[in-house]
Parts: C-alpha cells; sequence; structure tokens
C-alpha cells in the first residue's frame, strides 16, 4: 500500500527574503493616466497591495492557518501529491474531493473544509458530514511536477488513484470549480462506480456536435463574444508556457499582477473594487503559495497538458456523463453557462441550482450557499 506521509509547511526565511526584496525593489513603470482595468492590472491597486505586502502582510500568520489542518503526502504514479484530509464528524461520513484550478490552490478550501467536515459545529446536522480531501493539483503549489505536462484527463486518474488505492475509499462524491470542474467531470466519466456523483460550479467540458437550436447557438456567439478579452492568457498557457515562466519566476510582482487581474474579472465585485470579495490577506495568501513553491511555471501546463489530450469535448462519441451531477450556477461566472438543453446532452444533471450572486471562486466568493448546496446534493447518497 502506498505510504502516505505527514506534511508541515514552514518557507525557509531566505526564500520570504527573497521575495519581499524583489518586491520592493520592482521598478514601477507607466501606464495610461485613464487606464483603470482596461489594459490590465490596475497599478495603483497593485502599488497598494504591493505596499501592504511589504508593511502589513504576515505570511507566518497564514503559514499557521495553513498548517491547521492535517496535511500528507503520497506518491501516485510517480507524482507526489500533497492532500489536506479532514475526517468528518459521526460515524458514516461521506468522503468528497475537492479541486481546485488556476489561478487559485488548496488555501481557495481553508473557509469551507471545516464546516463541510463539521456540519454540527457550524449549526448544521452531524449526519450531513463528509471526509474532506483537497488536493493541490500536479504541478500546483505542495504538490509534485509531472514530468511533462498533464491534463485534467490525466490528473483525474491520478485522484481516482488517490481515493481508492491509496486512501481506500469505495465510493465517493468529487466536487470542483475551474480545472476542478474539468477533473470533476473525468472522474464522474471515467471513474465511476467509484466516483458515484459529481457536483460543479463550472461547465468546461463541450459536446462535439455544438450548440442545436436558436438558444443554445445565441448563447454560443455571446460566449465568443465575452472570451474574447478573456483569451490572452490561456492562448499564450496552453501553447507557450515556457516563455511565460522566464519573466515570472524572476518577478513576485508579476506573479501577483497576473493573478489579481483574473480574481478582479473572474469575481462578483462592486465596480473594480476587488476587496468588496477579497481582502489583501486573501489574495497575497494565494499568491504566495505559487511564490514559495517555485510553481507558476509548472502551474501553467495544466492547458498545455489539456490542449494534447484534446481540449474541452469529453467525448468525440456523444457519451456523456452518466452519474448523478448537480451544478451550481454563480452568475459572474467566467465561462457563462449554456441552456440546460446543451448541459444535459454533457450531464446526467440531478441538480441545477441558479446562484442570487457569485463569480468564479465560489469557495471564496459564496462560501455558505456553496456548502449548502453540497450539502443538499449529497444527501440523496447517503
Amino acid at each position: 500500500m502506498t505510504p502516505i506521509r505527514p506534511f508541515h509547511l514552514t518557507v525557509p526565511d531566505q526564500t520570504l527574503d527573497w521575495i519581499h526584496r524583489r518586491v520592493a525593489e520592482y521598478p514601477w513603470h507607466e501606464m495610461p493616466d485613464d487606464g483603470g482595468w482596461a489594459y490590465g492590472t490596475n497599478m495603483d491597486y497593485m502599488k497598494t497591495l504591493c505596499a501592504y505586502w511589504l508593511n502589513g502582510f504576515d505570511w507566518r500568520k497564514q503559514e499557521a492557518r495553513i498548517n491547521r489542518f492535517s496535511h500528507h503526502m503520497a506518491e501516485v504514479d510517480g507524482i507526489d501529491l500533497h492532500f489536506i484530509r479532514q475526517r468528518g464528524s459521526g460515524p458514516t461520513p461521506l468522503p468528497l474531493i475537492i479541486s481546485h484550478g488556476w489561478p487559485g490552490s488548496v488555501v481557495e478550501f481553508l473557509g469551507i473544509i471545516e464546516p463541510l467536515a463539521h456540519p454540527e459545529r457550524f449549526g448544521g446536522n452531524v449526519d450531513d458530514a463528509f471526509d474532506v480531501i483537497a488536493p493541490s493539483l500536479p504541478g500546483f503549489g505542495f504538490s509534485g511536477r509531472p514530468p511533462r505536462p498533464i491534463g485534467p484527463r490525466r490528473m483525474a486518474d491520478l485522484f481516482d488513484t488517490l481515493m481508492t488505492d491509496v486512501l481506500g475509499y469505495d465510493g465517493y462524491l468529487a466536487q470542483g470549480g475551474d480545472w476542478g470542474g474539468a477533473i470533476s467531470s473525468w472522474l464522474g466519466f471515467e471513474h465511476a462506480p467509484a466516483c458515484r456523483a459529481i457536483h460543479i460550479n463550472i461547465m468546461t467540458m463541450r459536446h462535439p456536435d455544438g450548440p442545436k437550436g436558436p438558444e443554445e447557438e445565441a448563447w454560443a456567439a455571446e460566449f465568443d463574444r465575452e472570451q474574447m478579452m478573456e483569451d490572452g492568457y490561456r492562448t499564450q498557457q496552453a501553447t507557450k508556457p515556457q516563455t511565460l515562466s522566464y519573466a515570472m519566476m524572476d518577478s513576485p510582482v508579476g506573479v501577483a499582477a497576473w493573478i489579481i487581474e483574473k480574481f478582479n474579472s473572474w469575481s462578483d465585485t462592486e465596480g473594480d473594487d476587488i476587496e468588496s470579495v477579497h481582502s489583501k490577506d486573501s489574495l497575497l495568501t494565494n499568491i504566495m503559495v505559487y511564490l514559495v513553491t517555485a510553481t507558476f511555471n509548472t502551474a501553467s501546463w495544466i492547458y498545455y497538458g489539456r490542449r494534447q489530450e484534446g481540449g474541452r469535448i469529453l467525448s468525440p462519441e456523444g457519451k456523456r456523463v452518466e452519474v448523478p451531477t448537480a451544478v451550481a450556477l454563480f452568475p459572474k461566472e467566467l465561462l457563462s453557462w449554456p441552456p440546460r438543453s446543451y448541459v444535459e446532452r454533457v450531464y446526467n444533471i440531478a441538480r441545477w441550482t441558479e446562484m442570487p450572486r457569485g463569480g468564479h471562486f465560489a469557495a471564496l466568493e459564496q462560501p455558505d450557499r456553496l456548502i449548502d448546496d453540497i450539502r443538499a446534493f449529497a444527501r440523496t447518497f447517503r
């Protein structure tokens, strides 16, 4: 049986000193006075964030918060996988694997792990408890990197092995947004019956026949228009990620700006006030995970890996995910949801929840609504 090793996060002082020095020495440059966020990450905000980074942000406090959970490492098919495992309350907690995406990390889930594992501590019912498994994606954060880029389909293979062979679960549920939504889709498609059901808050997969009828065709046209201004990073990371990495691996401010832009434009903010949703501490903790592990480069590989795996098409033959699927539709999601008729050709929809607000980073933006929806869906399988 694959040995499971404990993991404790302790970043060397010299790593923190290097990041601090590089931020302090950043050579600020020009941008149009009326730029706002239209040209990319707003410089005035970046200067404010970096001043806080240097004078107010306490990494050791955030490190301690991360270490409150039970962290482990296990080698799966030659890759060291990091994961948080929070055993649930009661006699029969339901195993649940939650997967993050890019530009996120497991710190997205720090606010929802305990309520999912111990609902009775938060005004809920112990019968809704989960054994929560939150892995760092291969190449991301505290996990090891694959020898070459892999995509979400291969990552699903690794996560199924983690859940069944390493942790010994006979069955489990999978949840995810961003790349975690794609990984969960592949778990449901290729790893049933061990994967009993999936819950997703993004639709990254596509049907080979494309949209059918006026409603679906209108959505597809609008989707293409929406993505026109968002596709730059995606194209770069899916085609030439190594070129980008030379600059990013040497620039904490560059990494921060690259990530901050996404948290601003993909979240359900009030205007362009990113801090109407995300605090400086939350933003910087996630950014620091990429920096202290030097994984900006290898995390971007997943885009290249998906392209090699065949892109967004789930099944060239038109097969769908047949395990019961719950979808949580947050209105400001980056990838707008197709009409239900399209979604049902890709998934066996068992639950359809249209949320009143929230965006791409559901676990951070609307944790209570996400938790409630996962719990309600899971009651069917207890």
